[in-house]
């Protein structure tokens, strides 16, 4: 946070300019708030490939910060840093697929692991073990092991995915970005967000323990990857295979929650 605003003055800020439309309690306010974009860049650019520079994941992200404080409403109690960085981490994503950051063979292979695992698991009805996913691709475990290391720069988008809910996209939503009304509540909003989060959770709950330790330690504990390798006594390499796996896990169970709703 920018210290050259005192904490307790930030609610004047948004009374400012929420009611008074105060542009200079605005500007203050973003001020304020720069830090939350330099640590979503921070942690985001430790798992993204060298070519792409922090500085242009803060560029990204002040756009996610200052759209998260024109929409910010403060009467809903909702914590201004929790909503923040969900839109501050989609701004940045949405920007790095603008420069189409990952090269099309490397999306292309990701495509084709994440259907080995959605097909051999559908028909396992458990996890494949890693032997049983180097059967299917008719690989040994040293070209695994690279193809995990090509693939994981795409699997760090997945908790960010857009859920579409007709088959021409028309109709979607991010779900990072869901969050309840508890003063309008839609019934059917409300329901579709319970299916959505309790396939999530059936999903990461089959994951293998370490596979689901990671994503906890990742995405709930706010980790890095470094970090998570020294909980876990394994190199940060290790750690980014057993994410990759993960996430390739849970696309493609979620994919095929989505194939039966549409069929």
């Amino acid at each position: 946070m920018n210290p050259s605003v005192a904490a307790n003055e930030t609610g004047l800020l948004w009374e400012r300019y929420k009611n008074h439309n105060d542009i200079s309690a605005r500007e203050q306010l973003i001020l304020y708030y720069v830090g939350l974009v330099k640590y979503v860049a921070g942690r985001m650019a430790i798992s993204l490939p060298p070519s792409v520079q922090q500085d242009d994941l803060i560029s990204y992200g002040i756009f996610g910060l200052i759209d998260a404080i024109e929409k910010f409403e403060p009467e809903r109690n909702i914590k201004f840093e929790t909503y923040a960085i969900a839109r501050i981490r989609g701004s940045v994503w949405d920007g790095l697929r603008s420069m189409d950051w990952v090269p099309y063979s490397i999306r292309q292979k990701a495509k084709e692991l994440e259907y080995a695992y959605s097909r051999l698991e559908g028909k396992l009805g458990r996890a494949a073990t890693d032997e049983e996913i180097c059967d299917t691709l008719s690989i040994n475990k040293q070209q695994f092991v690279q193809l995990l290391m090509e693939t994981s720069f795409t699997s760090f988008l997945s908790l960010d995915e857009i859920w579409k809910f007709d088959r021409d996209g028309g109709n979607s939503v991010r779900v990072i970005e869901t969050i309840e009304d508890e003063n309008a509540v839609d019934p059917v909003s409300m329901v579709m967000f319970e299916e959505r989060k309790l396939a999530l959770t059936d999903a990461i709950n089959k994951l293998p323990e370490r596979e689901k330790l990671v994503i906890a330690l990742y995405y709930y504990e706010g980790l890095t990857l470094k970090e998570i390798g020294k909980v876990l006594g394994v190199t940060e390499s290790r750690i980014s295979q057993l994410h990759t796996k993960a996430v390739l896990r849970l696309r493609g169970r979620l994919s095929r929650v989505k194939k039966k709703i549409f069929d």
